[in-house]
């Protein structure tokens, strides 16, 4: 399912009505259907229960008209508080409060004391709320009457279900100014939006239910929408079935160049995920000093001492010659996780990257390494597969967190395009960006991911995937695949789950993804 902006949603609804002749009134009427039907879902009935309908001057506040008709027609007792003037309604939402009005509902404005201690009292004795106060369209600061409004729904403490996006939350970021409804169920219409998925907008969202209202499917599966979920449906279309005539060598040999005095767990995790990610031979490459370490606890994996300048840490000529050589027999690279952050560790990453010439995933301190020469990347002769975390990527690109959150895809997608490299960033909602400009959100992960290790975890699956499918898919996989193993292992440990108990459930992520490719239940 593609995942849209304001801006190309505003399009699809254009040439929905120019190209195929779908009135906006007709998609407008769909929707309120469709939401009074989500709201009967979010109530268990409404019949008999009292609903408070806020609209705006948009086409939202349209849908919360033609939503209100049909939930007076379902028993339901209807109070619309309106936050504009009656002349200031669109055209088209103008119309359904004409209709809603020939069939008596009430109507309230906003205006004085006492329509505010109207408002408040019917709040406090409503079932539910259905908030079509801002749309898709909304950017910026909220005006003093939608604050007072938006705290009051939020202060009420009563089932909300948003149509299209909760008020207050900006589509194309996530971002929120002040302060948005936070409800318990969001119907968005056509395709789901970009601040559906980045918080704090998805912390906002509750569950999201996406219905394409009659809009025709040829419109929101254009290619020139550039956004995609990554969810199950994606996922196994994603990853060949193994034949049975395969041996260790076609599911690939993977390097992993990893670890460090005091950050050998690092290099473990992602080894081992190599392997849960269903690879067939993993190499971890090590300073001398701390292999006996890793040898002795890794009995799948083959650890290799490499020389050392300086004791525990990678660095130095003999080390760059050795790497190389053991690449030469591996299919993919994987370089980073608890290398260290040495002058020399940083030196010979930028030397290897730049001479391997194998599929290569880089994470954290390779990553840290291009912190000062981000536009190197983009000469590496491979493209290679970076899975920073917010931290790093705003590290790589010279901007702070915050700088990067506020628009986090657009910077993404045009640093993926200007370094030439495939962009992991991990954050609540993974990100996978490509050069062309396409973008996958995830849908699978859990706050309770937000521990050491998880990130080498990842990699090590991005890695160990690189061979069993096409390599510029293998980081969707991986993504889906190290969510839904977190995801099962939150469902059994909540958030006191490590990073070791997502790897080991890797093995019943690939295995459901399995089934579900072979249509077993």
């Amino acid at each position: 399912m593609k995942i849209a902006t304001s801006e190309e949603m505003r399009n699809i609804d254009r040439l929905a009505s120019e190209d195929y002749g779908l009135p906006e009134l007709l998609l407008m009427e769909n929707a309120g259907h469709r939401a009074a039907q989500a709201m009967e879902h979010l109530l268990e009935t409404v019949e008999g229960k009292t609903i408070c309908v806020l609209a705006g001057s948009g086409n939202n506040g349209g849908d919360a008209f033609a939503a209100a008709r049909y939930l007076h027609n379902m028993g339901a007792k209807i109070k619309i508080f309106l936050t504009c003037e009656s002349d200031h309604l669109k055209p088209s939402a103008s119309s359904m409060k004409k209709i809603s009005d020939k069939m008596g509902i009430e109507v309230h404005g906003l205006d004085e004391d006492r329509d505010w201690n109207r408002l408040h009292l019917a709040l406090k004795f409503t079932d539910g709320i259905l908030d079509g106060i801002l749309g898709t369209g909304f950017n910026g600061e909220l005006k003093k009457k939608v604050l007072r409004l938006i705290e009051e729904i939020n202060n009420a403490g009563k089932k909300v279900l948003s149509i299209d996006i909760p008020s207050g939350v900006e589509a194309d970021t996530g971002r929120i100014s002040t302060v948005a409804v936070i409800a318990d169920m969001t119907l968005t219409m056509g395709l789901p939006k970009v601040g559906h998925l980045l918080s704090p907008g998805a912390d906002m969202t509750g569950r999201l239910i996406v219905d394409d209202i009659g809009i025709p499917q040829a419109l929101l599966q254009s290619d020139g929408i550039q956004q995609s979920l990554l969810d199950e449906k994606l996922a196994k279309t994603l990853l060949p079935l193994r034949g049975k005539s395969v041996h260790k060598g076609d599911c690939g040999k993977i390097l992993v160049v990893a670890g460090s005095l005091g950050m050998t767990g690092a290099a473990a995790l992602a080894a081992t995920a190599v392997l849960r990610a269903g690879a067939g031979v993993v190499t971890l490459a090590v300073p001398a000093s701390v292999q006996p370490v890793l040898a002795g606890q890794l009995q799948e994996v083959m650890v290799q001492p490499i020389e050392e300048s300086t004791a525990g840490i990678l660095g130095g000529e003999k080390a760059l010659t050795r790497l190389l050589e053991l690449s030469q027999s591996h299919d993919v690279v994987l370089i980073g996780p608890g290398l260290g952050r040495s002058m020399e560790t940083q030196e010979l990453i930028r030397m290897f990257t730049a001479k391997v010439n194998k599929p290569l995933i880089m994470d954290a301190d390779a990553i840290f390494a291009f912190n000062s020469q981000p536009d190197d990347l983009s000469k590496l002769p491979q493209v290679p597969v970076l899975t920073p975390h917010l931290g790093e990527m705003a590290g790589l690109l010279g901007v702070s967190v915050s700088e990067l959150r506020e628009s986090l895809l657009p910077i993404v997608r045009e640093a993926a395009a200007e370094y030439q490299c495939v962009l992991v960033v991990k954050s609540e909602c993974t990100l996978v960006a490509y050069p062309d400009g396409a973008i996958f959100l995830s849908m699978v992960g859990n706050p309770g991911m937000a521990t050491a290790g998880s990130g080498d975890v990842l990699a090590g699956t991005i890695a160990g995937l690189m061979k069993q499918t096409e390599s510029e898919l293998a980081p969707l996989v991986g993504v889906y695949l190290h969510g839904r193993a977190g995801d099962i292992a939150y469902s059994e440990k909540g958030e006191a789950l490590m990073a070791g108990d997502i790897r080991e459930n890797l093995a019943a992520a690939l295995k459901e993804l399995r089934q579900k490719q072979m249509h077993i239940s």
